[in-house]
């Protein structure tokens, strides 16, 4: 939808207070789906979320990456003597877990054959799978063994991660 049309959808919608509101949510660290929950419940305005990015979009504001974790405090060093760090193993890919995080999502240089963009996860359990985006948006995995479903949780980090790794690209 080209900006003039979007601007003029979703300018009717919304007056200029609450405009003023989703900037302010957004630089609070609201996501787009926070958005569109709050225009629903305090507004009583229903817009799709692909209406919500486009707002954002229009509004100039940049949803706002989750504060990372604190740190675990570093065990006594008598501890961390009594039992050595464990050893990489040789078929790991270290550079699929940067920070240590449960989730690994890295993005293929060259993309999967039908897919706008594919790449690779590897999950808590150190099981990997290939992952793929179609060109009309829809998420598809090919699980290195098969049958396998990485655990529920993983996969809500792994799409925070693809997010974030497809922001960074540019996607």
């Amino acid at each position: 939808m080209p900006p003039d049309v979007r601007a003029l959808v979703i300018g009717m919608v919304l007056t200029d207070e609450q405009k003023q509101a989703v900037a302010a949510w957004i630089e609070e660290g609201a996501k787009p789906a926070d958005v569109q929950g709050r225009l629903e419940k305090e507004f009583d305005i229903r817009i799709t979320y692909m209406e919500v990015r486009f707002l954002i979009d229009d509004l100039k504001v940049m949803p706002k990456d989750p504060a990372p974790p604190p740190e675990p405090p570093k065990p006594a060093e008598a501890e961390a003597e009594a039992a050595p760090p464990p050893e990489p193993s040789p078929f790991e890919e270290p550079d699929l877990l940067p920070g240590g995080g449960k989730v690994a999502v890295k993005v293929d240089e060259i993309m999967r054959p039908g897919a706008m963009v594919s790449g690779r996860a590897t999950f808590s359990d150190g099981k990997t799978s290939e992952w793929y985006l179609d060109q009309y948006g829809r998420l598809g995995m090919v699980p290195g063994e098969p049958g396998y479903r990485p655990p529920q949780a993983d996969m809500v980090e792994f799409q925070a991660a693809l997010e974030k790794e497809l922001v960074k690209l540019g996607y």
